[in-house]
Parts: C-alpha cells; structure tokens; sequence
C-alpha cells in the first residue's frame, strides 16, 4: 500500500487542502477583518512523534498558501515534556504558543485554569455536527467547546505474521490466549512473545478495563482504581511478565518497545496508529504486509481499550486569535485529516472522512476505526492528565515487582483521593 508521496507532489496536495478548507476573507468566528487579510505569525507547539512531525510541518507551513500574509512558526514539543512546558508557559504569558496540539486528557484541566481561548460559536457548531461525538466531547468543558479534535485513536495488538505463523498460532483474542502463544513463540523463536510497555500508564487502561473496572467514576465521584478489579488489574500486568509472556522494562518504554518488535525480539506489542509509521521502518517490515492488527486482547471480564487522540486549542492570551483560529480550522479540514491518514495512518475525527478513498484505502485506518468506536471514554475532568503520573509510578512498580499488585493499587487510590478532593 502506498503510504508516502513526492515533496513536490505533497506541497501541491497541500496548497489545494489550504484553498479548499476555506472560504472567503474571513476569520474562524465569520468576521470580515481588516483588509481582508488575516497576518502576523502564529506559533503552533506541535507534540507529534519522530516518524510523524515532519508531515505536520509541511501541512502546518502550507496554511499559508490561503494566507500568505500569516507566518507560521511551527515547534516541534517531546510528548513527554508537554503538558508541564504548555501549563507553565500558559500561566507565565512568556513565549507562549498561540496553539497547542493537545493530548484529550489534558484540554478540560487548561480550560479550567482560563488558559484557553472559547471555539468560535460557527466552528463549535460544525464540530458538533461533522465530528465523530466521542471526539467532540474530548474539547469540551462545563459545556463550552474550548479545542478542536484533529486526531482519534485507541490501542490495538500490533504482530509479526510470520513470527505468530511460524509458531502456529492464530493472533490472540484474550490474555490466556495470548501466554499460551507467547510459550509457543518461544518455544520456535526463542524470542518474546509480547513487549508490553511498563512506564506509561495508558498502557495499563486496556488490563483494568479488561477487568471491567476504570480509574474513576466521575458521576459518582468515586475513585475506583484501588477496587478489586483494579487490584486484578495490577495482577495481570506483574503475571504477564512473571508467566514469561510478556517483557518489559521500567525506562524509555517506547524505544525500547519500538525496537524489539521492530527487529523481530518481540512478536507482538501493545500500541496505536500513531506507531504505524515508525513501525514500518524496521527491519521485519520491509514487506509491509507483515504488520497485523487485532483487538487488544479480553482480560477475564472483556476486551477494552481507551479513547485517546489530540485536539487543537487557542490560547486565550494570544495576540492574534483570529489567525489562529483560522490555523486550527485549517488543520482539522477535512483534507488535511484525509492527507494525514493517507501519509500517517492517522484516523480523522470528521466523520465524512472516512468516505474518502485515501481514507477507505488505509488498511490500518479501517482497523482502527471500528475500534475507535468500541474504545472505553475516559473521564473529561481538569485533573484527568495528573491521575497519569501516580498511576504511572505504581503501575511500574507492579509490572517490574517493586510493589505487590494490592499495594500499587492502594497506593494509586492513596494519590488519586489527594487530586481528586472530596471524591470517595
């Protein structure tokens, strides 16, 4: 399947997206400005990956081509480092960008503390009507949409084809399934049957949901992830790892994961469209058609994968919001979504996007789309993003045998109860 495209080709595909994703000398609110003309310079802070912010550059860069009085500063922030670095250039009002590419989890919490600038009321609307409504719930806070979603996305089960046919089994439906080919792998292989990632808690989602459990009940403003099918949870992930299943490490997980499935160490991981790229460069992918994907396997209750993805958002201190507006309505087009499908495997957030035929042709996007669909909605709270960080650490802790599954969950709740004041 062909995934990439000339420069020349790119920059022409693009100044047709940047036509077309507009009207007339307007901005995103609907408002003649002055001259007819949007300028100045808008300075997006881009969190993409390696594999991926080359593309995003081009499309960024290419908005000019409606607006070439608009200078666009692009800046490429490590995902890592992303959320503390926007908060404290937010509440500093130093060098701080106009646009923020952020993660869903985080968009509620700066809403809340004023950092971000209202959606205009006509592009609200339209996020309302032509996005997928999972996705337009992630921009919303206390019933104002403060971010536009540009990327959806969940996780799956990535695997080597052949690695899985030469041990003769079928890719695993649920997590006993998936020991059992594991021990079969090795035995053939002498390699790991899966690299689960240990040091990034959205990799634990798909183990508690699979116990039918979830971090918090945010109606009934109770933490749960200390209860029993939490508690299963954090077992699951240390025998994972004890039963010879799965190997992990508890630093620089993805590289780490990236690498050993990407040159055959690992027949399986744990991971989502936005490592699809990447993933094709390695070794055991030349042939491309030697990636699969399936659904993350069931734990003991069913199989459950989170909702993630990226939104686009204004700051409210901008000097220039009406360009960027206009930027973020410009990078969650219609066109620009199906180019990055095309190019990226990423899945859009419009729904008419997926009746495109670059769209229709991705074999990836058609995986994931369906599991987008079934994908677990997390809590849009403010304090979603810090619950990140302490479970984090004890889910580390569980995976690696620092902590005993009961204690991690325990100590996760502990840290949850101290974030989230006044919840059960």
């Amino acid at each position: 399947m062909r995934r990439g495209i000339a420069a020349t080709a790119l920059v022409a595909t693009l100044a047709l997206a940047a036509t077309a994703c507009g009207g007339d000398d307007k901005d995103a609110a609907g408002e003649a400005k002055a001259g007819g003309e949007l300028s100045g310079t808008v300075t997006w802070w881009d969190t993409s990956n390696d594999a991926e912010k080359a593309s995003f550059q081009k499309l960024a860069e290419a908005f000019t081509a409606k607006h070439p009085k608009v200078t666009v500063k692009y800046v490429n922030v490590p995902y890592g480092d992303a959320q503390n670095k926007v908060k404290n250039a937010f509440s500093s009002g130093s060098d701080a960008p106009d646009v923020i590419r952020a993660d869903v989890g985080w968009v509620a919490d700066f809403a809340s503390l004023g950092y971000l600038d209202e959606v205009p009321a006509e592009t609200a609307k339209k996020v309302d009507a032509e996005f997928l409504s999972q996705a337009a719930a992630s921009g919303k806070y206390e019933g104002k949409t403060y971010a536009v979603p540009q990327v959806i996305d969940t996780l799956g089960l990535f695997y080597n084809k052949k690695m899985l046919a030469d041990a003769g089994v079928q890719p695993p439906k649920t997590l006993e399934e998936l020991k059992t080919a594991a021990a079969a792998i090795k035995a053939k292989s002498g390699k790991a049957g899966l690299y689960l990632r240990g040091d990034d808690a959205y990799w634990f989602l798909p183990l508690i949901y699979g116990e039918g459990g979830d971090l918090v009940d945010a109606k009934n403003k109770t933490v749960t992830v200390d209860n029993e099918a939490g508690v299963k949870a954090f077992k699951t992930a240390r025998d994972l790892v004890t039963s010879g299943a799965a190997v992990t490490n508890a630093t620089d997980g993805w590289t780490n994961m990236q690498t050993a499935f990407k040159s055959g160490e690992a027949a399986m991981m744990i991971n989502g469209p936005w490592a699809v790229a990447d993933t094709f460069a390695g070794d055991q992918f030349k042939d491309k058609a030697n990636l699969g994907v399936a659904a993350v396997p069931a734990g003991s209750v069913k199989a459950g994968a989170p909702q993630g993805g990226h939104d686009l958002a204004v700051y409210a201190g901008s000097k220039n919001t009406a360009a960027a507006h206009a930027f973020v309505e410009y990078m969650t087009s219609q066109e620009v979504q199906v180019q990055s499908a095309k190019d990226l495997s990423l899945l859009p957030t419009r729904t008419a996007a997926y009746d495109q035929a670059d769209v229709k042709s991705s074999e990836m996007v058609q995986f994931f789309k369906p599991a987008v669909d079934k994908a677990v909605e997390r809590a849009w709270i403010p304090e979603n993003g810090s619950l990140f960080e302490p479970l984090k650490v004890e889910y580390t802790k569980a995976i690696t045998g620092a902590s005993s599954p009961e204690d991690a969950a325990k100590a996760a709740g502990v840290e949850f109860r101290k974030i989230l004041k006044g919840w059960k």
